[in-house]
């Protein structure tokens, strides 16, 4: 009987021991997956992301003995020695992000309102353009990846450049530069908020090429670099630069970059571009537009390709 029931009591300890385990791992498993999934729902998604060291990050992404690859080391040691760049803010991978890229630095630099926006409400500018110009084809434009909207282009472009509007403004009058780079992070963090502010830009640039296609047709002078847009058969007036290159960014490509001198003009900044896989060549830094007026503020890219862009620190 002794032994019968030490038997039963071993059993029984042996029994507990391997239903704790299992439930210590099930818990353990169960705490992973929460955190896990705690710190998705909570993180902030930033499409501009923190600084970090600019050498570090080329020999992290640039590894191996290849042409290429050697090009690319040499062009960020130039870039560290020679133009004094330190770090660089990774920005988000998509179709959009040469404007991310540029509007991220007008607001983190709390740059002003271009001279033509301070004159004219540019809220009113969707109806003006159709009211004013008869340019009924505006209703063929597409938000990024959405397709033709007919009558309701006119009250999403208005909320898309009334929201660039109120967000610039408000960049604008913050004088302190860790605030404004904290309510940056906010910003790029938030999808739906960034997309309508890169629609409400390219509405900018398209409002701009039909003025200046206005002032062509009056024979009036204007910048060789809208000669050059004029000139190419897919882009001979607003509507097919419209249909054939400004809808299809943020959906299918990027920016050209004919469309970084527009751009540029538009919002009368200079973007100084270090295009890296052009080094020791005269296009290893160009900005855009060529010519701009001295009292423009300037901002920086680099970029690997002519596709995708990131933000040197200074």
């Amino acid at each position: 009987m002794a032994k019968g029931f030490v038997m039963l009591a071993v059993s029984f300890v042996v029994a507990s021991i391997c239903y704790f385990r299992r439930l210590h791992l099930y818990s353990g498993h169960k705490l992973k997956w929460w955190i896990g999934y705690l710190q998705r729902k909570f993180k902030r998604n930033l499409s501009v992301e923190a600084e970090v060291d600019l050498l570090s990050y080329c020999a992290r992404e640039w590894k191996g003995e290849t042409p290429r690859t050697k090009l690319m080391r040499k062009a960020y040691e130039e870039l560290f020695w020679r133009h004094h760049i330190k770090c660089v803010r990774q920005v988000k991978r998509d179709n959009y992000d040469a404007l991310r890229s540029v509007l991220f630095q007008i607001f983190s630099q709390g740059i002003s309102f271009p001279s033509w926006m301070k004159e004219k409400d540019i809220v009113k500018l969707p109806e003006k353009l159709l009211f004013s110009q008869g340019c009924n084809w505006i209703q063929q434009y597409s938000f990024g990846p959405e397709k033709y909207t007919g009558s309701n282009v006119f009250g999403k472009l208005r909320k898309c450049v009334e929201l660039l509007k109120t967000q610039w403004t408000e960049f604008n009058g913050i004088r302190d530069y860790h605030k404004r780079g904290s309510m940056c992070n906010t910003l790029f963090s938030d999808a739906i908020l960034e997309y309508k502010l890169y629609e409400a830009l390219k509405f900018i640039m398209l409002y701009q090429v039909t003025e200046v296609y206005e002032q062509m047709k009056t024979k009036k002078v204007i910048p060789s670099l809208f000669r050059l847009l004029f000139s190419r058969e897919t882009s001979s007036d607003p509507l097919s630069f419209m249909m054939n290159h400004l809808n299809s960014v943020g959906d299918t490509c990027g920016l050209e970059q004919i469309d970084m001198f527009i751009l540029g003009y538009s919002l009368e900044v200079k973007i100084k571009v270090f295009r890296l896989f052009k080094f020791n060549s005269r296009d290893f830094e160009v900005c855009y537009p060529e010519e701009p007026l001295r009292d423009w503020p300037e901002i920086s890219l680099l970029t690997e390709n002519d596709r995708h862009y990131h933000i040197p620190v200074f």
